[in-house]
């Protein structure tokens, strides 16, 4: 029974990749409709990091700048759902970064299957929240959010993704200093 829920879970994950790659090979439109069918079947109590990862890149299929910032805050919620299932040590604002701290007692709660990929999700989500922002000119958020970034970059691996990434926080934050 294991086995066949793992199996169904890689079955919504394949789906999410290929409506990324719709998006990515320029079709915004076709990717909106399938992440939005995706979205309905997983409904708010479907797996968190199916949630954050469909909701992270249904925001880029958004024309309005609002709706964009409203799924980029959909994919955080879910991310910050799944850190509150860690434990309370582990939720945010709890004390403790992404992944950090301790539970109940001292001892660290057992971590959830999913928590060491919603954490690498951390930088771009408020990334992206930071920029949604700026599009919506509301700067003083878009810069508390460019912090968490930063702040969360510091969990990011030394690899292509995570320099990706951190070129992109410097990126904003010298379009932020511009302005």
């Amino acid at each position: 029974m294991v086995e066949q829920q793992e199996a169904s879970d890689d079955a919504v994950m394949t789906r999410i990749g290929q409506a990324i790659m719709l998006l990515h090979g320029g079709d915004r439109e076709e990717a909106r409709n399938r992440f939005g069918a995706l979205w309905s079947e997983l409904g708010a109590d479907g797996d968190a990091l199916h949630r954050c990862t469909l909701a992270h890149y249904m925001a880029d299929t958004q024309d309005d700048p609002g709706d964009e910032l409203a799924w980029d805050l959909r994919a955080l919620t879910a991310a910050d759902g799944l850190r509150t299932a860690e434990g309370p040590g582990d939720q945010p604002g709890g004390g403790a970064g992404p992944g950090g701290g301790e539970g109940r007692g001292g001892a660290r709660p057992s971590e959830h299957r999913d928590t060491p990929a919603v954490r690498a999700f951390y930088p771009s989500l408020h990334l992206n929240l930071a920029a949604d922002y700026l599009k919506l000119q509301r700067p003083d958020s878009a810069r508390i959010h460019l912090q968490r970034a930063r702040a969360a970059a510091d969990s990011l691996p030394d690899d292509g993704y995570g320099g990706g990434v951190r070129a992109a926080i410097h990126r904003l934050e010298l379009r932020m200093r511009e302005q």
